[in-house]
């Protein structure tokens, strides 16, 4: 699950920003249901009947430009399922397959292991208690967000996972990072790393 808000201002919703909290990733049923892969830790309060969600969907997408409204949300065998007004069957589900749903919130409402964009843009990035580099912004996709490190003269685009990026201190500055080997640096040439594991080296 995503780990990150990001945030679009909007000029004609002000004192509002845009919260992603969902991807539509495939059609369910016949009667136009869509299992949700959830970027929220409440999803009965975002997915509440008459929600609003703003899509994100390519431009040649018949939804470009378009909203769309919550009927009804459930969890159908442990999936987490949205009923749209005006998707009543599977062929229109499938029109919104992939799609990226946002929602105004408040600036003052806080998510669970969720911050916005403008947090983490700027916070030192610490591995074994040595600072690498800097957060220089964040990169959003569908699979999943990443923080894109100023390290030197290079950048280098850290996937923002909990296994690499186990901790988020906006108070202290930083983020802890425990990437694998070679994400910030070369990985020794095998061929200069001594004598093969199980060679003989007696003459």
């Amino acid at each position: 699950m995503s780990r990150t808000t990001d945030v679009v201002a909007k000029d004609r919703n002000q004192g509002k920003n845009q919260l992603r909290v969902g991807r539509l990733v495939k059609a369910h049923g016949l009667k136009g249901a869509l299992k949700l892969e959830l970027y929220t830790d409440n999803p009965e309060r975002r997915f509440t009947p008459g929600a609003e969600f703003t899509l994100q969907v390519p431009e040649a997408s018949p939804w470009h430009g378009k909203t769309v409204t919550v009927r009804e949300y459930r969890v159908m065998n442990g999936n987490p399922v949205v009923f749209l007004n005006d998707v009543d069957d599977r062929e229109g589900a499938e029109t919104l397959v992939r799609a990226i749903l946002w929602i105004d919130q408040d600036v003052d409402e806080v998510e669970d292991d969720a911050w916005f964009d403008h947090q983490l843009v700027g916070l030192d990035v610490v591995r074994d208690d040595v600072v690498i580099g800097k957060v220089a912004r964040v990169e959003h996709f569908p699979a999943q967000d990443l923080l894109i490190v100023r390290a030197g003269e290079a950048e280098v685009l850290v996937p923002f996972v909990k296994a690499i990026v186990p901790t988020v201190d906006v108070a202290a500055g930083r983020v802890i990072v425990t990437p694998p080997p070679g994400l910030f640096e070369e990985l020794p040439d095998t061929a200069d790393a001594g004598e093969p594991e199980g060679s003989d080296a007696s003459e």
